[in-house]
């Protein structure tokens, strides 16, 4: 891809090569030259300086002792410069004439000729490079030869002293340079064409270019995919954010930005799935809340509907008794007594149903107190169980209870009756078929289930979770014959919960058997 990250590092990286590559050309190319013949001048400059030191130390001014003939033959060949005096009369004081060949000779000669004026058709191309106050650096090309060099021309005043005075630049030759004490002294190095130096250099330089630019593409095309194959990893696991999977995690392996780049990858994966979790859980909670609103809405619109038609027959039963005593429909004082018993028996009945609707709204919402304590429940059942003696007996029921040890429990002694009388009153209205109650006790590790069982029609599977449920009714016709108005078993559910412990009811195979459980310890 040509918008890859691995692309533009190659491009640019190659593009860099190939800039430094040119830039060193094109410096070779317009400035090595001077840079050469500027080394050249330079270094023949520090020779002539080094010969007047030579000079300074020789007693003699034509002549050279050994040392310093041996110090001038160490100078040549350390700045590989050839080094010729000569002195007013043009005489060779080194190197001496013996110690020069026939080749070299004919050589100097005809250098000599050009430097002290004389015509010499083999040197052309003289230019100045530098003068200084005693000495004229020049080139010259020798056609003969075909050999560039650069000489220096200088003079010595005896034992190495100058006078200050400056040739004239036009002078082409020293002849006028000195006085009869002055020495000339002549530095030659050979100056190769510099040109082609810097052609063969140069064409060497773009076959190594090449070569470079090559290998550099090939191997930073190569070793870039170390530095994108974490970015494509990243933008893997970022991806797999998108669709909320944050099970992905880069594995850091590097301390350099790519390594904090992924921890920061890792640190944002983490954050968002807590996040996401808290905003799951909030609404969750949220739809929970509406639901529970829902519920409670209904719940509201159905206890309003329950509890209208619950005080609706019994209101129209006083209105109308009412209604007979005030027109005199039965002018006899027994059938009088009996509407007035009618009257008081409904009206009663309202005010029980308005006790327990209080009450029930009382633990539903947390405002009746539970005060906890230890009692014997067995003695609490014996107890209610007397009170409903006359009951058992109009109803022909048979009782199994046979508990008489006592047994401890903790918790709220008179709510704790209200279950018991709910229960056995429940068992009592829909008892049949052999007309037996029974009451057990279940002990358990820490607590005991009070469970109340009666013969009779099983409760429908479907039915068995809302009897709990405000003025729900299973059999409304026969509710209506015992009187009850469906808010027993809410009582209850609601005192249980109170209590933070379990209460329920189970379908036997020849009746029913509701069940609560209280803590022992």
């Amino acid at each position: 891809m040509k918008h890859s990250i691995r692309f533009k590092i190659t491009f640019f990286l190659t593009a860099m090569v190939v800039l430094t590559i040119f830039l060193t050309w094109f410096i070779n190319r317009t400035f090595l030259s001077d840079f050469y013949i500027h080394s050249k001048v330079n270094n023949l400059d520090e020779v002539y300086h080094k010969v007047l030191d030579v000079y300074s130390k020789s007693d003699e001014d034509y002549t050279l002792s050994d040392e310093n003939t041996e110090l001038m033959e160490q100078l040549a060949f350390s700045y590989n410069v050839d080094v010729y005096i000569y002195n007013s009369t043009q005489g060779m004081v080194y190197p001496e004439a013996d110690n020069i060949g026939l080749r070299e000779k004919a050589k100097m000669q005809d250098t000599e000729m050009f430097i002290f004026g004389f015509s010499n058709a083999a040197f052309s191309r003289r230019n100045i490079l530098k003068q200084a106050n005693n000495y004229i650096i020049y080139s010259i090309h020798d056609y003969r030869t075909d050999a560039s060099f650069i000489d220096m021309v200088g003079r010595i005043i005896g034992n190495g002293k100058t006078d200050g005075a400056s040739p004239s630049p036009q002078d082409n030759s020293m002849r006028n340079y000195g006085g009869e004490d002055d020495n000339i002294v002549l530095l030659r190095t050979n100056f190769e064409s510099i040109e082609e130096s810097v052609a063969v250099a140069n064409r060497f330089l773009a076959y190594v270019g090449i070569v470079a630019v090559i290998l550099g593409s090939t191997a930073m095309f190569i070793f870039s995919k170390k530095f994108t194959k974490p970015i494509h990893e990243l933008a893997e696991i970022a991806k797999s954010m998108t669709d909320l999977n944050f099970e992905v995690k880069y594995k850091v392996e590097s301390k350099d930005e790519i390594g904090e780049l992924g921890k920061s990858i890792n640190t944002l994966s983490d954050k968002l799935e807590s996040t996401i979790t808290e905003l799951k859980q909030a609404n969750n909670e949220l739809l929970t809340d509406i639901q529970k609103k829902t519920e409670i809405d209904e719940m509201r619109k159905e206890f309003l509907s329950n509890v209208s038609h619950e005080l609706k027959t019994p209101i129209s039963l006083i209105q109308g008794y009412a209604e007979g005593l005030k027109e005199n429909v039965n002018e006899d004082e027994e059938s009088r007594d009996f509407y007035c018993e009618v009257i008081i028996d409904e009206a009663g009945k309202m005010n029980q149903m308005v006790k327990k609707l209080l009450s029930l709204n009382e633990l539903e919402f947390g405002s009746g107190q539970v005060n906890f304590e230890r009692f014997d429940i067995v003695a609490m059942i014996w107890t209610v169980l007397s009170s409903s003696e006359i009951l058992f007996r109009q109803k022909e029921v048979t009782l199994h209870f046979g508990q008489q040890e006592p047994v401890y429990v903790w918790a709220d002694e008179y709510l704790i009756e209200q279950v018991v009388t709910n229960y056995i009153s429940n068992a009592l209205n829909h008892v049949s078929g052999n007309r037996i109650i029974e009451i057990k006790l279940i002990p358990r590790e820490d607590t005991v289930r009070i469970a109340v069982f009666n013969t009779g029609e099983n409760i429908p599977e479907d039915d068995l979770d809302k009897i709990w449920i405000k003025f729900y009714k299973v059999d409304k016709a026969r509710t209506r014959e015992y009187g009850g108005s469906g808010i027993g078993l809410s009582i209850v559910k609601a005192i249980m919960n109170s209590h933070n412990r379990e209460c329920g009811v189970i379908n036997r195979p020849v009746g029913v058997e509701f069940w609560f459980e209280l803590d022992t310890k």
